[in-house]
């Protein structure tokens, strides 16, 4: 159920009071977006949801609103090709789930706006000028570096002598150089070091967890979309080799991962209508400020914990908005 709200511009930042409300009426045309993604990140429930906040402004799928789906699947080869399909069907905007279909939709059109949903860091990948002026046709909802910094921050909070961070990196999409380089400056600001491995398929996920322990790792975390459609696998792994988890989504921490921290879905859901609805309505994304997210949510599931030996220190137990038993 939606709580009646309004989205406002203040000072420069998105306000985004309680959830969405249609302020005028459904457009009588039909009008046509696009989704690129490189992975899936979101389930059925998800998607409903989001299209669901899109509806409380007017826009419904199915109504009004033709959204055309295209999802490379792990395979960043497919994701040219597709970005290039949509361009075809001449979309009013694509939207574009992380950085790597970002780039590809960037690179397959100047002219159609393009929506991130959730990109790491566009000014330092390139993709924007700034966040408050973000020029050409890219805006959206960028989660920053700063949440990776925030999840080593907490991790040291739960084990305080950890040093050895194994970290798994889907090689389907690698980093840039400087998104590496910021990664090995963030571990060296918590006196920590990532233990690298590339994994390029779910059936490498066990041997990929096993070399981290072997080269004793103390905790893990991972990168890519790899990983999250492979949850329950990969928590299985961390489990059977007495690794703590700490990743950036709660469904890792319902599937049985140790922690999670990462920005509100509803809230991306909210910022990601925001802009369709003001480029539907004439906007140019370039005169639309990147947003950033306000609202964080922190789980733990404390069967975990107790099945690694880990007491959970009150202090997070205090902060969480989900603790699992």
């Amino acid at each position: 159920m939606h709580r009646r709200g309004a989205l406002a511009m203040l000072g420069g930042t998105l306000v985004l009071g309680g959830t969405l409300d249609a302020r005028a009426q459904p457009a009588t045309n039909v009008r046509r977006i696009g989704i690129l993604e490189s992975d899936s990140n979101q389930g059925p429930a998800d998607w409903r949801q989001l299209w669901a906040t899109v509806g409380a402004l007017g826009w419904i799928e199915g109504h009004n609103l033709v959204v055309e789906h295209r999802n490379a699947g792990g395979k960043p080869e497919l994701l040219r090709r597709y970005a290039e399909e949509l361009v075809r069907l001449k979309l009013e905007i694509i939207g574009t789930g992380g950085t790597i279909a970002t780039i590809a939709a960037r690179n397959a059109t100047t002219r159609i706006p393009i929506v991130m949903i959730g990109a790491d860091d566009p000014v330092r990948d390139g993709l924007v000028a700034s966040l408050a002026r973000p020029g050409a046709n890219i805006t959206g909802f960028s989660v920053g570096a700063e949440l990776s910094a925030k999840r080593l921050e907490l991790l040291r909070e739960l084990l305080p002598s950890a040093q050895r961070i194994g970290y798994l990196q889907d090689s389907s999409y690698p980093p840039t150089e400087m998104a590496r380089q910021q990664r090995e400056l963030r571990y060296r600001s918590f006196g920590m070091q990532p233990i690298i491995v590339e994994v390029a398929a779910a059936s490498e996920l066990e041997s990929a967890v096993a070399e981290v322990a072997r080269r004793s790792a103390q905790a893990l975390q991972v990168s890519g979309g790899l990983f999250y459609t492979n949850r329950v696998p990969l928590a299985r792994a961390a489990l059977r080799h007495e690794l703590p988890t700490v990743f950036w989504a709660r469904a890792f921490v319902e599937d049985g991962a140790l922690l999670s921290f990462g920005h509100d879905s509803a809230e991306n859901d909210r910022i990601f209508a925001y802009f369709v609805d003001k480029i539907l309505r004439g906007a140019k994304p370039a005169d639309l400020p990147i947003q950033q997210p306000s609202k964080f949510a922190l789980s733990i599931n404390l069967k975990t914990a107790k099945a690694l030996g880990i007491t959970v220190p009150p202090s997070l137990l205090q902060r969480a908005d989900e603790v699992i038993q």
